[in-house]
């Protein structure tokens, strides 16, 4: 199976984009980057793609990427799927779990704005109606290489001189 099947991305792309994922996780928390997922509600389509990111050729835990089922241990809440009135309290108690500096990604375009499933009763929207969003990778769904190059981003901006709070991409209206 190849992790990533965008024949226009090579895995040693997606490799590089580990390596730097790996390295500003590192200058900004001094440690590896833990990753918790919650599916708000999804197809699955989402999973699929990040089961690919996890099991990349070289595996992102040897570049300092694990996920964790433990909020705790996270830094980075990761959201696919809609927003919808049954998850949303569990995403929000797993934010709340969790220990500054934490950050929210919302992954795939229905965890962006609802996606195909905006207006339906259950359905909130998008996962800024119930968290405070720091990154929105969109796609339906999204390659390892977007999902990637997205947690490479916020780190990357989000980088600090070591004793600076770390600045907080703010979601868009």
């Amino acid at each position: 199976m190849n992790p990533d099947p965008d024949p226009a991305t090579p895995d040693s792309t997606v490799r590089v984009l580990a390596e730097r994922l790996a390295a500003s996780g590192q200058a900004l928390l001094g440690r590896s980057l833990a990753v918790r997922h919650v599916d708000a509600g999804s197809c699955g389509g989402c999973e699929i793609e990040l089961a690919a990111v996890r099991v990349l050729r070289d595996g992102l835990s040897r570049s300092g990427i694990t996920f964790t089922d433990d909020p705790r241990a996270a830094d980075v809440l990761l959201i696919t799927g809609v927003a919808t009135t049954n998850l949303a309290e569990a995403a929000q108690r797993t934010l709340a779990a969790m220990a500054p500096p934490r950050f929210v990604v919302a992954m795939g375009d229905c965890a962006v704005d609802g996606g195909v499933f905006k207006g339906s009763a259950p359905v909130l929207g998008g996962a800024e109606r119930i968290l405070p969003v720091d990154l929105l990778i969109a796609g339906c769904p999204p390659t390892p290489r977007q999902i990637i190059a997205g947690l490479l981003a916020l780190l990357e901006a989000n980088a600090a001189p070591v004793r600076r709070t770390p600045r907080r991409i703010e979601p868009k209206a």
